[in-house]
């Protein structure tokens, strides 16, 4: 990787299946790092078609009759991606250097503590605007934006031919992993979901992931990880394989898009906090890992730790938030990620779900059941998914054809796995739900049902969105989109422009509704506090000391987190800091009345 400062000091996170499966064609060029995902080998080829034809690129189909097709499929996308955002990338210095007032536009779009914008703006000032002086400046400062790929570690289907199990390297998360290694990336994988031991250790065969004799990694791997614990647990996992984690991404737990895997109430702050001052001694001890599996591989010792980036995403929707996270956290970036769904010009969404998303309230935004994953996920009401799954329950026809089958992971049914939002699975499930009905009140049955058939197809309803965009036919059984904002949405209200996004993001304008918004880290420990009450009230098992000890030390986390707060913000006398002082009152009172169940 070419080792120059970023442009831009944000990136756009992974959303979805499809909203951020091309933002790299969009925006990479302006120097932007997003992420795709590649779990959907389906998609990526549908839309490797539809790019080639679009940029009139040679396009070869790889079908499904292929040997080892999902993996050649990522690479031979990504590769096109590649392609698609270099050419790009020379056009833009093209542009650039043949235009004062789009020279003037992009240096608007840059942070105010940019060095690339410090030496643009000095070069016109100075009478400079020379084509290839500016076009050599580009050459020797600027680069396109990362084409970062997710891989959700537990997407890792066993996969069959006929009855017969393939090996462990054509399971789902597998594939993706050698789609990308064998790719021309020179980039990140970013590791989510929690840690896959028999996936970390296929890293070990693709040689990328090793530093070379100028201790260089071309491709690079990014833990999203919920704590300071998980970071060092499973940096050391890599780092005994002779693997170096280049980024920690740290995540909101609960004020987030997509899955929610929320913490025993660790807040932000606390967990940023811990990085900030273990950053180094998490770089050294990992780094005395690594290099002792290096020598055990014979491979060339790095004279000193290769970098490590801590960047933090979640619910972040100002530019004093932006600015707070690096100057006080340190941190290398900051994502912001369901913003960019109202930004036609970064993701892929199609015109009526992104009138919803601009429409949608608080109340509109919910932590929702759907995901057959079993773990909570933030969506939002009024989807046209929603309509279709509720059409089909209405019918006595609950559940999905499942085309895809890679949430197929319950193995309940036999090996071959089966998805919990399926048509066959809910059948059984229903029937035998309906074999006990005389023996249940009412309101018993219908929650029962409701936790069956509340399932969504997020394989088909997470990809919608691209195909209804570019017009891309849609087989099969009618599941609409399924659209994963975080709760931060609620307050941006309108489509607007790449560059009255970022120019929000630097704090030259604001794109803000004008209804209250409370500051990210009390919007988290609120949802924590609602988090607590609602895992205690909805509690059906038999009590135990476990789920005591579970409330009470989640109890005790968030006060101490309030404790951090307050002395955190206890020397600013704006408004907006006495505002988070008398919400963080509120919700300590909110947290000291949590009554924890005795047994």
């Amino acid at each position: 990787m070419i080792a120059s400062k970023q442009t831009h000091d944000f990136h756009i996170p992974v959303m979805g299946l499809a909203y951020t499966i091309d933002s790299p064609i969009r925006v990479a060029q302006y120097g932007i790092s997003s992420v795709i995902s590649i779990i959907d080998d389906d998609l990526l080829e549908k839309m490797n078609a539809f790019y080639s034809q679009k940029f009139n690129l040679p396009y070869q189909e790889i079908s499904q009759k292929v040997e080892d097709y999902r993996a050649k499929r990522i690479t031979a996308y990504l590769n096109l991606v590649d392609t698609i955002v270099k050419d790009k990338f020379i056009k833009f210095k093209e542009e650039v250097s043949a235009s004062k007032l789009v020279l003037e536009n992009f240096i608007d779009m840059l942070p105010n503590k940019s060095s690339i914008k410090d030496g643009l703006s000095k070069m016109i000032e100075e009478g400079l605007f020379v084509k290839e002086t500016i076009k050599n400046y580009f050459d020797e400062h600027m680069q396109p934006g990362d084409i970062d790929v997710n891989i959700m570690t537990k997407i890792d289907k066993d996969n069959f031919k006929g009855t017969e199990q393939l090996p462990i390297e054509f399971n789902d998360a597998h594939a993706s992993l050698r789609g990308f290694a064998n790719s021309n990336l020179e980039s990140s994988v970013v590791l989510s979901a929690g840690m896959n031991p028999r996936l970390y250790s296929y890293f070990e065969n693709f040689k990328d992931f090793y530093p070379d004799t100028q201790n260089r990694l071309r491709k690079k791997i990014t833990l999203k990880v919920s704590d300071y614990r998980s970071a060092m647990i499973q940096g050391k996992f890599l780092a005994k394989k002779g693997l170096w984690v280049s980024e920690y991404r740290i995540e909101s737990g609960l004020n987030c898009g997509g899955h929610a895997f929320a913490t025993e109430g660790f807040l932000l702050g606390p967990i940023l906090e811990e990085f900030k001052i273990k950053k180094e001694e998490l770089q050294q001890d990992i780094h005395a890992v690594f290099v002792k599996a290096l020598a055990d591989k014979q491979i060339e010792i790095p004279s000193a730790p290769l970098d490590v980036k801590v960047t933090v995403q979640g619910g972040v929707g100002t530019a004093a938030e932006h600015d707070f996270l690096i100057a006080n956290y340190q941190v290398d970036s900051v994502g912001w990620g369901s913003p960019f769904l109202l930004v036609p010009e970064a993701t892929s969404v199609d015109v009526d779900t992104r009138k919803l998303l601009a429409e949608a309230k608080e109340s509109d935004l919910y932590l929702s059941d759907i995901s057959p994953l079993g773990v909570p996920f933030n969506t939002i009401k009024g989807s046209s998914n929603e309509f279709y799954k509720q059409q089909r329950i209405t019918n006595n026809k609950a559940g999905s054809s499942c085309p895809k089958k890679f949430l197929a992971l319950s193995k309940e049914f036999g090996p071959e796995g089966i998805c919990t939002a399926s048509k066959k699975y809910q059948d059984v499930k229903l029937d035998a739900l309906a074999a006990r009905k005389e023996s249940m009140t009412t309101s018993t049955y219908d929650m029962a049902k409701t936790k069956i058939t509340e399932k969504s197809c997020l394989c088909v309803g997470l990809a919608n969105a691209s195909y209804l965009e570019n017009d891309i036919p849609i087989k099969g059984q009618q599941q609409g989109v399924v659209i994963c904002p975080g709760p931060n949405l609620a307050y941006f209200d309108k489509e607007v422009s790449l560059s009255e996004m970022i120019r929000h993001i630097y704090g030259k304008t604001t794109v803000l509704s004008e209804t209250y918004r409370p500051n990210m880290f009390v919007k988290e420990l609120q949802m924590y506090v609602a988090y607590l009450k609602n895992d205690i009230a909805t509690y059906t098992d038999e009590l135990s000391i476990k789920s005591i000890k579970k409330w009470s030390a989640f109890k005790s986390n968030l006060l101490d987190g309030v404790g951090y707060y307050q002395q955190l913000f206890e020397n600013t006398g704006t408004v907006e800091y006495r505002n988070i002082q008398s919400e963080l009152i509120t919700s300590k009172n909110e947290i000291h009345t949590i009554k924890i169940p005795v047994l």
